[in-house]
């Protein structure tokens, strides 16, 4: 009988920023964090994995080259996702977050506040912060275009606007706008 062989135990060393070993860190579209926590942490693995000299022969060993590559398809890369992050804050910064009184019906008014998501607020906890906050009762609701809105019972929309303030720092003030939405009477 021949001997069992017993496998290899082999461990991976995790990236803390995007939780991909840290080989796969390129595909995760936030390089330069990753390459800054593996700098801090692991500098002998982030020398082997990224100094030129190393990232140089690796590309030559696999794509059996003998010329060195070129530099420009590197950096375009990089500053491709660098843009797409600065497009995205500069969409996240332009965006508003619309407080809104309507009147319903026999002098009864709610509040509704639109625009949280923009900002990567999850609506239902928003929600049931402020409805714990003013003891009112608040849902979320999805508009006519789809997206989440907060409805709260009650007048309250500068109570509101002064808890987000308070409350959500990833928001500007600017960036809060209190409408006032009342019905013309009818008789």
């Amino acid at each position: 009988m021949s001997e069992a062989e017993t496998p290899k135990i082999t461990s991976f060393l995790y990236c803390d920023v995007c939780t991909l070993p840290v080989e796969y860190c390129e595909f995760s579209g936030t390089l330069k964090k990753c390459k800054a926590w593996l700098k801090s942490a692991h500098e002998d693995v982030y020398l082997k994995l990224y100094s030129d000299s190393e990232l140089a022969s690796e590309t030559n060993k696999n794509l059996n080259v003998t010329e060195e590559p070129t530099e420009g398809e590197q950096p375009t890369k990089l500053t491709k996702e660098e843009r797409r992050f600065e497009r995205e804050e500069a969409k996240r910064m332009s965006s508003k977050v619309y407080i809104k009184t309507i009147e319903r019906t026999k002098r009864k008014r709610v509040t509704t506040v639109q625009g949280l998501d923009a900002f990567n607020i999850e609506t239902k906890k928003a929600a049931k912060m402020l409805a714990n906050k003013f003891a009112t009762g608040a849902s979320v609701t999805k508009t006519a275009d789809k997206k989440d809105e907060i409805v709260i019972q009650g007048d309250l929309g500068y109570d509101i606007f002064d808890y987000i303030a308070e409350k959500f720092k990833e928001i500007p003030e600017d960036n809060i706008v209190v409408v006032e939405d009342t019905k013309s009477k009818r008789k």
